[in-house]
Parts: structure tokens; sequence; C-alpha cells
């Protein structure tokens, strides 16, 4: 019975069957001309040896040889290339396969992942496949054809050598059988070994400040080394049957083209057999074993792309219900283009597990154009809250209704295009500062660009840095301070110009005056459109804002907060329970 990873990895090889087939049938005629070829060279040999015919009257064949050769030769050359192209089509395939399944999961399953974990399938897992298709399947094909081949060629010439090379031939694939349990065991082990040691790696880099400033550094740089030393023994163990099996595999082939040998040496000292099909049966049979003994140093390959292929497989086979909006099962979502937001939570109830509820049977109004600010403990559900409105997570009681349409029956896609999201901390990317500008407007002109960077006064971090726009930026924003990275992820949000604002206190971290700044260009920001902002200084919330207070996962105050604040209620238990830490 075929196994499931098997039957994946073959399910793969669909789209590039005929590339594949263009290859195997490369191999196929290399197989052809090698058997004229050598017929050739037996018949030359032949007739001047015994037969004393000079060369002049063999020309003919001693030119086609090296012409034989000259299309072998291209012939392996094109069947590399066609292999190694569907392999990397292949590749290419499921890693887009891949980012399609993380998107459709959403950044609340990405943050539970380990990132270290995350990269060792994006790119060692997913590059394994590669040679799987351009070396070991191919393999597989030209391991049966070839042979095949050679047998038939040979069996005209020698039936008895064709017997002796059906006999010994299986005993090489036998061996094969025999050792392959062993070797795909250690292969998977190795493979969960890189695994954990890619994300203890990344987990290590990204907290190397924090190491550093605790003086664990040096147990981190232990713990790392142990964990590669287990790695590199576990590949060493790889190695080991991987050469063991070549060995062996290699012996198997000698002594069956040995007692060939011997056989055709003693016809030919009786004078059963003649010289010339005897040459002819000697020249071959190294080359009927070589595509098996090919395969078995292909092996370690297979077992490779089968260890990595058991975890994109459950990678790509994890479920996004309980991650993603149910648009995914909608037949027709219907796109949303109106140009205002108004926003209601209706006895809306949601949890990460069955046992863990964080909104109960939560009930909000929010019209369009209004602003809202929420306030609570830590836990209380507020950045759930967001998760749900931009749709990395599905009510499973009640429902949300944007313009009195059921969030569930909206293409998220164009959903989204009217959010504008801005976290504690922006994320900086990779780039230049125009790029990470571009990313929320990518046909944004050049007046609009400056609009935006007017709006979110970065005009002068802009004078400041070397090339302006075009600076380099490294990755997490290194260059920038945490006031100039927000103000740039506020650009954003006035490139994007989306009507619906969620604002998760992007001043949290900041200095007085800095977030002042921010305040001050948000509250442009803005005007006329519908805004929820958490906030965590209750202090700084101006007495006119209207706040909802919650607390597990319900709202317990709705009012202006200065209102709030004389009422003495949960309000005034936060803002006293603030100033206290």
């Amino acid at each position: 019975m075929t196994s499931p990873v098997t039957a994946w990895l073959r399910e793969q090889s669909r789209p590039v069957r005929r590339l594949l087939n263009a290859g195997i049938a490369a191999g196929a005629a290399q197989a052809v001309l090698m058997c004229v070829g050598a017929w050739l060279l037996a018949h030359v040999l032949a007739e001047a040896i015994f037969a004393g015919r000079r060369l002049a009257d063999l020309w003919p064949a001693v030119a086609a040889l090296p012409l034989l050769a000259a299309a072998r030769f291209a012939l392996v050359l094109w069947q590399r290339r066609v292999t190694f192209e569907a392999g990397a089509r292949v590749s290419t395939s499921v890693r887009l396969s891949l980012e399609e399944r993380m998107r459709l999961l959403g950044p609340r399953w990405a943050a539970r992942q380990s990132s270290g974990d995350i990269v060792t399938r994006f790119v060692d897992g997913v590059e394994t496949l590669i040679p799987y298709y351009a070396g070991y399947l191919p393999q597989v094909a030209f391991a049966a054809l070839m042979p095949a081949l050679i047998l038939l060629a040979v069996l005209p010439a020698d039936p008895w050598s064709a017997l002796v090379l059906l006999v010994t031939a299986p005993l090489i694939p036998l061996f094969m059988v025999l050792v392959g349990r062993a070797a795909e065991q250690a292969s998977q082990r190795r493979w969960s070994r890189l695994r954990r040691m890619g994300a203890r790696f990344m987990d290590a880099l990204s907290g190397l400040t924090t190491l550093r400033l605790c003086r664990a550094t040096e147990r981190e740089q232990a713990l790392l080394a142990a964990t590669g030393e287990a790695y590199r023994h576990e590949t060493m163990a790889v190695l080991r049957i991987a050469f063991l099996s070549a060995l062996v595999l290699e012996f198997f082939a000698t002594i069956s083209i040995a007692v060939l040998a011997v056989l055709i040496g003693f016809r030919l000292m009786w004078g059963t057999l003649a010289f010339e099909p005897g040459l002819f049966v000697l020249l071959l049979a190294p080359e009927l074993f070589l595509p098996l003994r090919a395969l078995g140093t292909q092996r370690h390959r297979r077992m490779e792309a089968a260890a990595a292929a058991e975890d994109l497989i459950a990678l790509l086979a994890t479920p996004v219900e309980a991650a993603t909006p149910t648009t995914a099962a909608r037949s027709s979502p219907r796109p949303f283009t109106a140009a205002r937001v108004g926003i209601a939570f209706e006895q809306v109830g949601f949890g990460y597990t069955s046992d863990r509820m964080v909104l109960h049977d939560f009930d909000l109004r929010l019209d369009a154009g209004t602003q809202l600010t929420l306030v609570g403990a830590s836990g209380s559900g507020k950045s759930t809250l967001f998760n749900l409105l931009m749709g990395f997570g599905v009510p499973q009681r009640g429902r949300i209704l944007v313009n009195g349409e059921d969030l569930a029956t909206l293409d998220m896609a164009s959903w989204r295009r009217h959010i504008a999201w801005l976290s504690q901390r922006a994320h900086v990317f990779h780039g230049t500062l125009r790029d990470n500008l571009l990313i929320a407007a990518p046909g944004a002109d050049d007046a609009r660009l400056e609009r935006a960077v007017r709006a979110a006064a970065l005009v002068p971090v802009i004078a400041r840095l070397p090339q302006g726009l075009d600076t380099p930026l490294g990755e997490h924003g290194q260059g920038l301070s945490g006031g100039e990275r927000q103000r740039l992820a506020l650009a954003r949000a006035w490139l994007r110009d989306a009507p619906l604002l969620l604002l998760d206190e992007p001043t949290q971290h900041l200095d007085s005056a800095t977030a002042a700044v921010i305040d001050a260009a948000l509250a442009k920001l803005a005007a006329g459109r519908t805004v929820i902002r958490i906030a965590h200084r209750l202090d700084t919330i101006a007495a006119e804002t209207r706040v909802a207070v919650m607390t597990d996962g319900r709202i317990v105050e709705v009012g202006g907060a200065g209102e709030l604040r004389a009422a003495h209620g949960a309000f005034a238990r936060l803002l006293a329970a603030d100033r206290a830490a």
C-alpha cells in the first residue's frame, strides 16, 4: 500500500509529468546509443584484431564513435536540464501553496508558531523536493528502463550472459529494500533535529538583546552548540548508512560483473563464444548495473524529501476554520465598497479553545464616523475584538455587522482594504523607507507620498537620513527610533486612506513629547472616519472621549471619560490601578 507521503509526492509531480517524461525519454535514448556504441567498438576491435582489416576500411564505424559520445553528452545535459526544471517548478508550487495556507491561517496562528521552525520548513524543507524530482524520481525510471534495454540488446548476442545478468541484477534492489528502513528512520531523526535547531537559533537571534542584558549568552551558546553537535551526530549517522550501503552495492555490482567476465573468459578459451559478442557483453555489463547503483546513492534524497514532506503535508492540512473567516466556505462572498463604515457586534461569543471563551455575548454598536476608546485589564478581550474585525477569527456565536451586512458574508480582501491598523510597535521590513511606505499603497505617486509624510510628521526624520526616502533600513527598523517607526506606520495609514481605523495604542511605548506629536497627527487622520482605539494609559484620555470599559469579554460601562471618572465605577477602578502601578 502506498504511504500518504509517497502519494503526496507523486501527486505534486502531475503538473510536471511532461518534463519528467522528456527526461526519462532522454535517458532511454542514452541507453540505446550506448548499446550502439558498444556494438560498434566491439565490431571495430574484432575486425581489426581477428579479421586483419585496416583502419581505412573501418573509418565509418570509428568516426561514428565520437558522434555517438557527443550525442549521449547532449542527451545527458538535456535530461538534467528538464528534470531540474521539473523539481524547481514543484518546489515553487509547494512554496506558493504554503504561503497561501499561511495567509489563510492568519497572523493569530503564525504568532503561536516558532519562526525558526517555519523558516526551516519553507526553506530547507521545500528545497529537498528539488533533488527528489530532479534526481531520485527519474532515476527510478532509469533503474527499470535502462537495464531492460541493455538486456534486450545482450539477449540476441549471448543468451547465457543475459541470463547471468538477469539473475544477479536483482541483488542490488533487494539490498536497498533491506537497508532502506534504517536509513529512512535516520533521515527522519535528522530532519526533526534540524527543525529544532533552526527554531532555537531563530529564537536566540531575535532575543539577542535580552540574552546580552541578562548575561545569558554563554548559556544559550552552549545550548546551541549542544544542539548543533546532536545534529552533526544525526547527519553522520545518515551518511554512515549511505556510505555503507553504497559500498555494499558496489561490492555486489563488482562481484556480478566479475562472475560474468570469468564465464565469458572461459567460454572464449573453449571456443564456445566469439570475441565480438563477448566484448559487447562485457562493455555493457557495467552500464547495466550503473543505474541500479545510482538509484542506491539517490535513495538518501528520497528519504530527506519524505521526512520534509511529512511536515509540509501537516502544515498544508492545518485546518483553517478556527483561524479564518467563514468567507472561505462561502460560494460567493460579496465585495465591500462603502465609503463609510458602521459596526455592530450582536451577542458575539468567541474563544481560542472550546473551554476558554474570551468574548461572552458581546454587544457593541459604533455608527459610521464616530470614535470609541476601549479600555480594560489585560485579557479582557480588546485585542481579540480587533482580530475578529480584521477577519483573523470567526465568532462561535452571534455575528458582526458592517453597515448592516454580516461580516462573514463579505469578501475579506475587499473588506480589509477599508481598514488601517496601527499597533503598539510598527513592523519595519528590510528595504528602503520608500519601500516600507508603499506597502500601504503600491500605486501611490510622489505627491501622495509627500502628503502622507508631512501629515505623519515624518519630514524631519527623512531630512536627517543620508538618502532620504531611499535610505535602506535594517530589519525591524534598525536606524529608526521607536517614535520614528510609529510615524512611519502613521504615514502608511494616511496612504491607505481607509474609513476604519483600528489603533492598538500606538503611543504606548513612546515618551510624552513624541506621543503628543503622534496623537496630534492621529486626530487629523481620524476626522470623519470610524475609529476604535485601545488605550492603556488612562490618564491621557481626554474628558470628552467616548470610552467603553471591557471586563471578562463584556462591555460593562460606556460613556464620556469625564463622566465615568466621576461615577466611581469600573473605569474609575482601572484608573486607580493604573496610577498605583
